[in-house]
């Protein structure tokens, strides 16, 4: 179901709650472990970890405007004060991170775009995924989710060879944090995950 459009909710609406709408780099701290979630959705999962977690940093990126407020929402509810919300596409991400910044990435039931010609566009295709171990440290980390089986398939193969997959489930257990998308989707059918790490940097 999509998200209803919120009359009241523009660039500048976001902008005065504290949300980065344009596209230029973001000041990370060294010292702090720091989680990006790529597709946050409404960000039930990125806010429930957040509010576990308050000693990491963690970075809600969104390219839905409407989508994007209701994780402005959960971080006013919970006062989360380690959560940075970004309105933007991830083809923008180097724009927006230093090399080698990240700790852990997730993708949490990114669109599978199921028609071949349209897999480009996916947020695990090899153009992405270079831009993701750029801004990876190099112990860094990154995990996948989805429900779609193809997808996740074809994902495997495009990991293999960039990072080094540690931990492949094809039926993954409830767990503490689930975005809405997978609490609706756990009664139809298995969720897919898959953790990889940093090979190694070449510059």
């Amino acid at each position: 179901m999509r998200q209803k459009k919120l009359k009241y909710v523009d660039e500048t609406f976001l902008q005065d709650r504290n949300v980065q709408t344009e596209i230029k780099r973001i000041e990370l701290p060294e010292n702090r472990r720091i989680a990006l979630e790529i597709g946050s959705g409404k960000g039930k999962f990125i806010t429930d970890i957040a509010r576990d977690h308050p000693d990491d940093l963690f970075i809600a990126m969104e390219v839905n405007m409407n989508v994007c407020y209701r994780i402005v929402e959960k971080r006013d509810a919970y006062d989360l004060k380690n959560l940075i919300i970004i309105l933007g596409d991830a083809k923008h991400i180097l724009d927006y991170v230093d090399k080698h910044a990240i700790d852990h990435i997730y993708l949490n039931f990114s669109d599978p775009w199921p028609k071949k010609r349209h897999h480009k566009r996916r947020l695990t295709a090899p153009a992405f995924l270079a831009c993701y171990r750029r801004i990876l440290k190099d112990n860094g980390t990154i995990s996948f989710r989805t429900d779609h089986h193809d997808f996740f398939e074809d994902s495997l193969i495009a990991l293999h060879g960039v990072f080094r997959i540690t931990n492949v489930d094809y039926d993954l257990k409830r767990s503490s944090y689930m975005t809405e998308y997978e609490e609706k989707k756990r009664a139809i059918g298995p969720i897919y995950h898959v953790d990889a790490e940093v090979i190694g940097h070449v510059e």
